[in-house]
């Protein structure tokens, strides 16, 4: 029988399905009936043996072609071939023919959740590693504004910085717990209060904060913004329930300030810097507000009353200086009565004159000085 065997492969001989030796590139002919067959094998890339691989590497000239890794349970290893990242292998034994690609290897260890620091971390980006790679290496991103928290079996490492960071899966647990460390909001809404009168109201609070210490807040909270929220309804609640409606309402664009002061020595140990806080509303129920609107307008009418007596009382004491003036002086009275005139001779539509005098004479009657 005719076998023939390619420059780019390598003949294996068989005999009664046991392997003889490997041959280079050749024809080859068997005699019938000697139960001797040749396999070729292709030596680009991977060498696949029909059975045990150690019965193949006996042949010198054939383990001499060949790069062999053995990776153990805890070993998984970055395949290359020509310097460019290929796949991912695991446990067992691996061959790769050397005579026409280099194949290198990479050998990470499972046991250890971090990888080497001379890794190319762009392969990660390739499509192989998304379909198939992330199975054995964690992937996990920090966005930009937050602050990364590396626990592995959960106990803290290190803070992670904005980025891309890759971590190993096997025996350890690797967690990023995520904290933002931007200004942010609490809002403390719909809190129905009981002042100190017994009034009940609904106020809406809120607070802005930065978080400092970003360790203590993902390692020490199980709950971190839920615990800061109760602190501050706890104050607030405090705060109402000492002061009555009136000192609230007068008191409303204070009510913040007096607030974070009270809870700021608890800064430290919630790990943030608490910044400013206000009140956003107070809801009055509606018979309350009722009479408030009462009050006021009883207030307005009073507050306008007080004004109309003054400025009465004003205008009257000015008459008085004005006739005082006019007492003293003779000539003051006399323009007064003049300027009065012009006013009335402004309104007279018609003037009648008697015949008994001229209208000079007449007009000097209505302005004489004799009383």
């Amino acid at each position: 029988m005719k076998y023939i065997v390619n420059t780019h492969e390598v003949g294996l001989l068989f005999e009664n399905n046991s392997f003889i030796k490997s041959l280079p590139a050749k024809t080859y002919r068997t005699m019938p009936l000697t139960n001797r067959w040749i396999l070729s094998v292709d030596m680009i890339g991977k060498f696949e043996p029909p059975y045990e691989l150690s019965l193949f590497l006996k042949d010198k000239t054939l383990a001499g072609m060949l790069d062999i890794i053995n990776l153990k349970d805890n070993e998984i290893a970055l395949h290359y071939v020509d310097g460019n990242f290929c796949d991912i292998l695991t446990y067992g034994s691996h061959a790769y023919f050397n005579t026409i690609k280099k194949h290198t290897f990479a050998v990470l260890d499972t046991n250890s959740p971090y990888l080497p620091d001379d890794i190319d971390l762009n392969m990660f980006n390739r499509e192989y590693f998304r379909k198939e790679g992330f199975k054995y290496i964690g992937a996990y991103t920090v966005p930009a504004g937050k602050t990364g928290i590396l626990t592995v079996n959960g106990e803290f490492i290190k803070t992670l910085s904005t980025g891309n960071h890759y971590f190993m899966r096997g025996s350890n647990t690797v967690e990023v717990k995520l904290v933002d460390v931007r200004k942010s909001l609490l809002e403390v809404s719909g809190q129905e209060l009981l002042s100190e009168d017994k009034v009940t109201l609904r106020m809406n609070f809120i607070c802005q904060y930065k978080v400092m210490d970003p360790v203590k807040v993902a390692l020490e909270f199980e709950n971190f913004e839920q615990q800061l929220y109760t602190t501050m309804q706890l104050a607030l609640r405090e705060f109402v329930a000492t002061r009555k409606l009136d000192e609230l309402l007068a008191q409303k664009h204070e009510i913040g300030s007096i607030i974070l002061e009270s809870v700021r020595h608890k800064q430290e140990q919630f790990g943030i810097e608490l910044m400013e806080a206000g009140v956003k509303d107070i809801i009055l129920p509606g018979d309350i507000k009722e009479i408030l609107n009462t009050v006021l307008v009883a207030e307005k009418k009073a507050f306008a009353n007080v004004i109309m007596r003054r400025e009465e009382t004003a205008s009257t004491r000015s008459l008085l200086n004005t006739a005082k003036l006019m007492e003293e002086n003779k000539t003051l009275y006399k323009l007064k009565e003049l300027e009065y005139l012009e006013r009335i001779c402004d309104k007279v539509g018609n003037i009648s004159l008697s015949s008994s005098s001229g209208i000079l004479d007449q007009l000097s009657q209505l302005v004489s000085m004799d009383k």
